[in-house]
C-alpha cells in the first residue's frame, strides 16, 4: 500500500512487513531518521537499513545520505508488539525463500539467455532457472526458440535448494502433454497350413508269372523309351517253321489213325463175344 506525505492513513490500518511507502524525512539522528509515513505515527529508519548513492562506500554520518523534508521510499520492515514501527530502504525481496515451496506458481521476466536454459527474474534472492528441457514437451534446438529477454512468463517450481541459492523452474509442467497416439496393437497371424508334398509315385516291379502280365509297350513308353521292334524271320527260319508244321500235322494223323484201328479191334472183339453167348 502506498500513500503521499500528505495522504494520511487511518491510525487503525494495520500495517504488515513489505509495505511500501513515500516517506518524509522528519529529523536526523546519529543512528538513523524519523519518517513521517502518513499513519499519524512516526516510524524509524535505522542507517543500517539506509541504501547509500555508492554501495561500495560504508555510511559514516546518515546527514551525509539523508536530508531533513526528503521523501524516500521505505518499506515497513517490522511492527513490534509495542507499536513501533522500523522500516528499511531496501527493497524487500517479493519470494522469500521460507514462501517458495515446489510446485508453486510463480511469475516473472527473462533476465538472461544462456545455451543451456533462460533465466527468469520472480522476485527472490536470486533468478530462477529453466533448463531447456523443461522449455516444451517436444525438442527444443536452443531457449531462444520458445523465449526472449524481457518475455512474462508463468512457470512452476520444480526444486530449490536454500544452501546453494537455486530454484529451478519449468514452463511445460504448465502445458497439457500431447495426446498420444494409440500403438497398434500387433496380432499374430495364424500358422498358414503346409501343402503336403506329392511325391512321384514309384515305378512298380514287374510282376511273377502268376500275377498279370505286364504291358511292357506301356511301360517302356513311361520311361521315355520305345519297344523295340520285332526282327523279320529269314527264309531258314521260314523253312524250318514250316517243316515243323508238316512233322506236326503228320503226327496228328497218325494218332488219329491208331485210335481210330484200335476202336475198330475193339468192336470186333466185343461183337464175337456177343455171337459166343447167344
Amino acid at each position: 500500500m502506498e500513500s503521499s506525505i500528505t495522504a494520511e492513513v487511518d491510525r487503525t490500518t494495520e500495517l504488515s512487513p513489505k509495505q511500501h511507502f513515500k516517506g518524509t524525512i522528519k529529523k536526523i539522528l546519529l543512528a538513523g531518521a524519523v519518517i513521517d509515513i502518513g499513519i499519524g505515527k512516526p516510524a524509524v529508519l535505522h542507517i543500517s537499513q539506509i541504501v547509500p548513492p555508492d554501495p561500495n562506500q560504508p555510511i559514516k554520518r546518515v546527514d551525509e545520505v539523508l536530508k531533513e523534508g526528503e521523501t524516500i521510499d521505505v518499506w515497513v520492515k517490522r511492527v513490534s508488539k509495542e507499536g513501533r514501527i522500523e522500516l528499511t530502504m531496501v527493497k524487500p525481496l517479493d519470494l522469500e525463500w521460507r514462501d517458495i515451496h515446489k510446485d508453486m506458481v510463480v511469475k516473472g521476466t527473462v533476465v538472461r539467455l544462456e545455451k543451456f536454459g533462460a533465466f527468469v527474474e520472480i522476485g527472490a534472492e536470486r533468478p530462477g532457472l529453466i533448463h531447456i528441457s523443461e522449455m516444451a514437451h517436444g525438442y527444443v534446438k536452443t531457449p531462444g526458440d520458445i523465449l526472449k529477454e524481457g518475455d512474462e512468463v508463468e512457470a512452476q517450481v520444480i526444486d530449490f535448494n536454500r544452501r546453494k541459492k537455486q530454484i529451478k523452474l519449468s514452463l511445460k509442467a504448465l502445458q497439457p502433454e500431447p495426446v498420444k497416439e494409440p500403438e497398434p496393437v500387433y496380432i499374430p497371424e495364424a500358422p498358414k497350413k503346409e501343402k503336403p508334398v506329392r511325391r512321384p509315385k514309384k515305378a512298380k516291379s514287374p510282376r511273377s508269372r502268376n500275377e498279370d502280365t505286364i504291358n511292357v509297350d506301356e511301360l517302356l513308353t513311361s520311361l521315355g523309351e520305345q519297344a523295340p521292334a520285332e526282327a523279320e524271320p529269314t527264309s531258314m527260319e521260314l523253312a524250318l517253321r514250316e517243316a515243323m508244321e508238316r512233322a506236326k500235322s503228320r503226327k496228328q494223323q497218325n494218332e488219329k489213325g491208331r485210335k481210330k484201328g484200335s476202336s475198330i479191334v475193339q468192336e470186333a472183339i466185343l461183337a464175337r463175344t456177343l455171337e459166343s453167348k447167344g
